[in-house]
């Protein structure tokens, strides 16, 4: 079977939207990391902001990219796909659907923003 190309890389936070649910989880970040659910947020953001790495990455890729909370994402698309996901992940949007781009475990596993762009780099 041939590798479908994707249209659209979704990358799907396990945290919550909103201003509130940001500031807890920067404090999170700086107060306890090692507990901090979400492995894709500590990859591309440090507490209050995007890494220099990951934003020249995003900026300069050709792949489309977007990125949303897990309430956000299962609010647009999960009733559209009827998929249950385990979070963080990136997906990759195809013709046929989505496709499971990098896992949660994949993604804690990574040690830092360069070893996420790498693995992106031999997927897409």
């Amino acid at each position: 079977m041939e590798k479908e190309e994707l249209q659209e890389l979704i990358f799907v936070y396990n945290a919550n939207s909103g201003m509130g649910n940001a500031l807890l989880d920067g404090a999170h970040k700086i107060l306890d990391p090692s507990t901090y659910t979400c492995s894709l947020c500590q990859l591309t953001h440090g507490a209050f902001r995007e890494r220099e790495i990951w934003k020249k990455y995003r900026t300069a890729s050709s792949t489309s990219m977007i990125f949303l909370h897990k309430d956000e994402f299962e609010k647009e698309y999960a009733s559209k796909f009827g998929h249950a996901f385990t979070y963080p992940i990136i997906l990759g949007e195809t013709t046929s659907g989505l496709q499971v781009v990098v896992r949660a475990e994949e993604l804690k596993a990574l040690p830092d923003a360069n070893a996420l762009i790498a693995l992106l780099e031999s997927r897409s």
